[in-house]
């Protein structure tokens, strides 16, 4: 999804693209491909609006009007309310809940149909080797394409980046991420849910209603790695009865609704983000914890940054493939990266166990941010991704 995003975002600055994928772009929108749903903060939205990708998505799209954390089964939690965001921001979400499926279906949509993008799937990179002034990249058909500039938007296990030699940090948590759809029986009133329990946290997110008017929400399960495949073999039953005992009675009876899916988690940390005419992106420069919802929307600001770097350089006639447009970029991403990837692993580590201590300190300072209306609102906005130096997309302007 972050490869695709910015090969239309460079196609609308006037760049032409080519997008090389081992799966066909008609395999990956197919509904049984991925079972997640995806947070697309305010800010991401402005950037999928731009390239045109939004009005493809937006009927599948369900807002988030409040954010309630709370710790296991104490009384003490934190309520973010989207009209305490102020006048500025009346009436806007904190975000949009969105099926995987609906933004593969629309980035397919838009890339077959896009002049300036060549799709070519069912072929994977090889071999990099890079030049001056264009990079070659082998294709294992055979084909070698020439380029300015190569991004690496291959995920986690990013072949390209192994190629460069560009170490990275990274571990695997002792958890397993559980994700499936939940059926319930009141409506979730665009509330997401993110329970802190000792095997990690449980979050319920609100999704559109079925077309049957089932109300719908996503669940991200954090689960002890061991314990993870004995949840995936329990009938849809017991499932459900599992689900039902972590959430309580908040939507009434639950169930599940499809298909389960079960991801590792990992961490991973690119050591630099860009090579001789490489830039990596999304997942393959960084992986962090799910616990904030927050994987893709990094990697779309990956893409509005390197984008707007790019064209911008391009349109002064320099080489935006060289290092010294490329460690902008760098720059530019790094301190995001780092300090939510950092945020995300310490909250995992300080809500993922059952100390008494501990918990009673959390539970204190979830209570006291609840009081503090100047730094929930600060939360807020990091949530919603409109803090700092925004590139032109995430302010909702074009390249």
């Amino acid at each position: 999804m972050v490869g695709g995003a910015l090969a239309l975002a460079l196609a609308t600055g006037g760049l032409a693209v080519t997008l090389v994928d081992r799966t066909p772009l008609s395999a990956m929108a197919a509904a049984p491909y991925d079972g997640r749903a995806s947070a697309v903060a305010y800010a991401s939205q402005r950037l999928l609006a731009q390239i045109g990708l939004w009005q493809l998505v937006e009927h599948a799209a369900e807002p988030i009007l409040d954010i309630r954390v709370s710790d296991g089964a104490s009384s003490l939690f934190l309520h973010y309310d989207h009209r305490d965001l102020g006048a500025k921001m009346a009436g806007a979400p904190f975000g949009w809940i969105v099926e995987n499926g609906a933004i593969r279906q629309g980035l397919a949509a838009m890339l077959e149909a896009a002049p300036a993008v060549q799709v070519l799937s069912q072929v994977r990179a090889e071999r990099l080797t890079p030049g001056d002034p264009l990079a070659e990249l082998a294709l294992d058909d055979g084909t070698v394409l020439a380029a300015p500039l190569v991004v690496a938007a291959d995920g986690t296990d990013s072949r390209l980046r192994g190629q460069a030699r560009i170490a990275a940090v990274q571990w695997r948590y002792p958890q397993d991420g559980i994700v499936c759809t939940m059926g319930h029986e009141a409506p979730h009133d665009g509330i997401a849910h993110e329970r802190f329990l000792p095997a990690g946290p449980f979050a319920v997110l609100p999704m559109t209603d079925a077309p049957d008017g089932t109300h719908r929400s996503s669940i991200v399960w954090t689960e002890r790695e061991k314990r993870a495949p004995g949840m995936m073999r329990l009938s849809d039953a017991a499932f459900g009865a599992e689900m039902q005992r972590r959430f309580g009675d908040w939507y009434g009876a639950v169930r599940v609704l499809g298909g389960r899916w079960r991801y590792p988690l990992r961490l991973l940390h690119a050591e630099r983000y860009v090579g001789p005419r490489l830039a990596l992106i999304g997942d393959a420069a960084h992986t962090i914890h799910p616990i904030a919802g927050q994987g893709l929307n990094l990697g779309l600001r990956d893409v509005a940054a390197l984008a707007e770097v790019a064209v911008d350089d391009r349109r002064l006639g320099l080489d935006h493939g060289g290092l010294t447009t490329l460690e902008r970029y760098e720059r530019w991403r790094r301190p995001d990266n780092v300090s939510l990837m950092a945020a995300t692993d310490g909250l995992n580590r300080l809500f993922s166990n059952d100390i008494g201590p501990v918990r009673l300190a959390r539970d204190l300072g979830l209570a006291a941010v609840e009081r503090m209306p100047g730094l929930k609102r600060l939360f807020m906005q990091h949530a919603m991704g409109t803090v700092g130096d925004l590139p032109r997309l995430l302010r909702g302007e074009a390249l």
